[in-house]
């Protein structure tokens, strides 16, 4: 299970409204706890399909939540037209099995906010707690 501050998770939500139709795409920070930090970053493929992170937003925002004593613990990015499952293409670039990765649909009537945690290439949803 992932435990995320409701403001974190609304602006997760947020986030994806505000960059579609391109995929909107960060990091979230926390401790043992929960997350309690969100990094949006500049999707610099500027595609409806897919995205990339800019190395120096990603450098900063590790040494930025290190400074905070937080640490990175999930990647997220949005699907603004398909549901929240993660594609072949995520599976594959998923690099650290120790993160969740989440994904934003905004494919339906309301968001679907949804969390995996990938080894050897095999996806497992995790569920998400919203805290306050």
């Amino acid at each position: 299970m992932i435990k995320i501050v409701k403001s974190v998770y609304e602006a997760l939500i947020d986030h994806a409204k505000a960059d579609a139709p391109i995929e909107a795409c960060g990091y979230l920070a926390g401790d043992k706890e929960s997350i309690k930090k969100i990094y949006k970053m500049k999707n610099v493929d500027n595609s409806e399909e897919h995205f990339s992170f800019d190395p120096n937003e990603q450098f900063t925002a590790l040494k930025e939540a290190g400074k905070l004593g937080l640490r990175l613990t999930a990647c997220y990015h949005s699907h603004p037209a398909t549901p929240s499952r993660l594609s072949q293409e995520d599976i594959r670039l998923a690099y650290d099995p120790n993160i969740s990765y989440i994904i934003v649909s905004l494919a339906g009537e309301n968001p679907v906010v949804k969390s995996f945690r990938i080894k050897s290439g095999i996806a497992n949803e995790e569920e998400i707690e919203v805290i306050e």
